[in-house]
């Protein structure tokens, strides 16, 4: 893909494009009609195409060779000439992909001018897509929690090594941050990282996705393995594969290699696969969805990702990162955290986890109406409850029981939710809510409420078979 293809029935005006280009610098290979062009498409992807909408005795013109070719072969610019220049023909060439129409006889320095503007595009575009599939900036992973630590410890200690790792959390709790920051980490990291969306993509697509296709018109095309060789090739939601991919899968795990739909030829590839999945995929394999076989496979290192509920304390980074990337990114305002928000923040229900988390900075960050620190009543659920009266909303449950009842079960929530928001800490908790610590183990026993090791944080609940706390 490194010079220009000349299609044109004039053999004059195509060896004169020639000339010019060859002492530009720029290879050239010319073609005088459409069957010409599309064999020397087919055997190697030129760089740029210049291309005459008039082709005599050719099956095809050029507005059909371009559609082929955008079709087919999408990163080609493609510049068109005509000596029957119009508007109509211009936007027509337009509307189906060509980069600039330029109408015979044309102006050198102009056509130079188009060319280097069509390949500098195309170029960028490249390397944009390049920069796609290996981005590494999405693997920053923030957090103080023990959970978080106890996370990081884990990613650590497998970034260095080939083996499969699958991580397992709910969604939204930061399965692919996890996968990407195991590949930015390892020796693999200045090669692709591949995701294969096993739930977005059509089950009857899946396997021309994976492995790619070949014969016919349009050639070979490679398939996502064969993009991430040399890298990772990360199998999101991979309980969603579809059971007759997921033998094909183990042969390539098995074997590293596969062979193209439609085609013959064993391509071998060198991959690390990580693989994420929020189902019980001992569940899957019992109902005869999913491969136990394939899961031994993929299973060698499992990761738990914790949800966000079990790393309170790092809600307030997340938050502020986020309103950070929102600046950045959007030009939204740049605004900080209140106490209150903070706090509320904390005690929440995330059942969309880190995902949801982001989504309600940036909506507080659009609607908001002022650049000072983001206010409680600003959150979801805050914004009816009016500020001047200070009255607390009781639930309906709440509201029926008898007094005593009712004050147990609001300091048992309370208490729960303050220990969960400072992960466990019994100290911080009772700094927090103006007790002796002493007194709020009384208190928490009395309450039946207990703390006991999860995911390498301490998560304070209610206790149900009479134990004390630990």
């Amino acid at each position: 893909m490194s010079d220009i293809l000349i299609v044109d029935d004039e053999r004059d005006i195509r060896e004169l494009i020639s000339d010019i280009l060859i002492d530009e610098g720029f290879a050239t290979r010319l073609a005088g009609n459409s069957d010409d062009a599309m064999a020397e498409i087919t055997s190697e992807q030129p760089a740029l195409m210049i291309l005459d909408i008039w082709l005599k005795d050719s099956q095809m013109d050029g507005i059909d060779i371009l559609k082929s070719v955008k079709r087919d072969y999408p990163d080609v610019p493609v510049v068109i000439i005509s000596g029957h220049g119009n508007i109509e023909i211009a936007v027509a060439a337009i509307k189906q992909g060509a980069y600039d129409f330029i109408e015979k006889p044309f102006n050198i320095d102009q056509l130079l001018v188009v060319i280097r503007r069509a390949m500098e595009t195309s170029r960028l575009r490249r390397e944009n897509l390049t920069l796609k599939k290996r981005d590494v900036s999405s693997a920053e992973m923030l957090g103080n929690s023990a959970a978080y630590r106890a996370l990081i410890g884990q990613l650590d200690k497998v970034t260095k090594s080939n083996g499969r790792v699958m991580l397992t959390g709910p969604a939204g709790a930061g399965k692919e941050i996890a996968a990407r920051y195991i590949h930015a980490h390892s020796n693999r990291a200045s090669a692709p990282f591949i995701t294969v969306n096993c739930a977005g993509i059509e089950p009857d697509r899946m396997e021309e996705m994976l492995f790619g296709r070949e014969g016919g018109d349009r050639g070979i095309e490679p398939g996502l393995l064969e993009q991430a060789h040399g890298g990772v090739v990360y199998f999101d939601e991979v309980a969603d594969m579809p059971l007759g991919t997921q033998s094909k899968i183990l042969r390539v795990l098995v074997d590293q290699q596969f062979t193209r739909v439609g085609g013959n030829d064993k391509l071998r590839v060198d991959l690390r696969v990580i693989s994420s999945t929020n189902r019980d995929l001992a569940a899957a394999i019992r109902n005869e969805t999913f491969r136990e076989e394939l899961y031994h496979r993929l299973n060698v290192v499992p990761i738990a990702v914790p949800s966000l509920e079990e790393r309170r304390e790092d809600i307030p980074l997340l938050a502020e990162h986020f309103i950070a990337e929102c600046n950045a990114t959007q030009g939204l305002p740049l605004r900080s955290l209140s106490e209150d928000a903070i706090a509320l923040m904390q005690t929440m229900i995330w059942p969309g986890n880190v995902r949801q988390l982001k989504n309600l900075v940036e909506r507080v960050l659009i609607l908001g109406d002022g650049t000072g620190p983001i206010e409680a009543r600003e959150l979801p659920g805050e914004e009816d409850k009016g500020e001047d009266d200070g009255r607390v909303v009781l639930s309906g449950a709440l509201a029926t029981l008898p007094l005593r009842e009712a004050r147990e079960a609001f300091e048992r929530e309370y208490l729960l939710t303050q220990i969960n928001r400072f992960g466990g800490n019994i100290s911080r908790t009772a700094n927090f809510v103006g007790m002796e610590r002493s007194a709020l183990h009384r208190k928490l026993k009395s309450l039946g409420v207990v703390t006991s090791a999860k995911s390498g944080v301490r998560v304070a609940h209610v206790d149900d078979d009479g134990e004390t706390e630990d």
